[in-house]
């Protein structure tokens, strides 16, 4: 029994030292900063506020650039009063004549000054031929102006064709100042 609790005591003391732990040494507290002297004033004094920001100066908007710019306005305003020339034909042609140029560069160019618009050409014709010679006609009247802008760089995406053929005449008289105004490719404004 002897040998039991010596070795009892033994374990005993064993555990004991493994347990207890050394103390972890004390931090010395750090000293604090030396004090500003007394001559030194700016270092008490916070820090001036920033200059207030100089008010943007208004520059009243000009009334007749106002009046210009058609993209305030609704696509029927536009299309009411076209910015766009209408480009007109000889008969029985879709070739573009220089007149015909003349318009397109100036729509490109009010394309190109609203690039979000898409338009719609529709091709007409006067009221010669059988309806479905004058459809097949305006087709490739509005065509040939689709091509041309289209040639001038405005993109192929934002430009539409319909043929109306005969349907729609500017002028409904039966002359032949009536059909050269009948004879054209009409731009509309279908999306802003």
């Amino acid at each position: 029994m002897r040998l039991k609790s010596l070795v009892f005591l033994v374990v005993l003391l064993v555990t004991v030292s493994a347990c207890s732990k050394k103390q972890p040494p004390v931090a010395r507290p750090t000293p604090p900063p030396p004090a500003a002297a007394p001559s030194d004033t700016t270092a008490t004094r916070p820090p001036a506020p920033p200059e207030p920001a100089p008010e943007p100066i208004v520059v009243p908007e000009d009334p007749s650039l106002a009046s210009d710019d058609l993209s305030a306005r609704t696509v029927d305003e536009i299309n009411r009063e076209s910015p766009f020339q209408p480009v007109f034909f000889r008969l029985d042609s879709d070739e573009i004549d220089a007149a015909g140029q003349a318009a397109l560069q100036q729509n490109a160019d009010i394309l190109r000054r609203y690039p979000s618009w898409t338009i719609t050409i529709e091709g007409h014709c006067d009221e010669r031929g059988t309806p479905e010679y004058n459809l097949a006609l305006g087709e490739r009247r509005a065509l040939s102006a689709r091509d041309y802008l289209v040639a001038l760089g405005v993109e192929s995406s934002r430009v539409k064709t319909v043929s109306y053929g005969n349907e729609f005449p500017f002028d409904p008289a039966r002359t032949e100042e009536a059909y050269a105004l009948n004879r054209r490719a009409h731009f509309v404004v279908t999306a802003k």
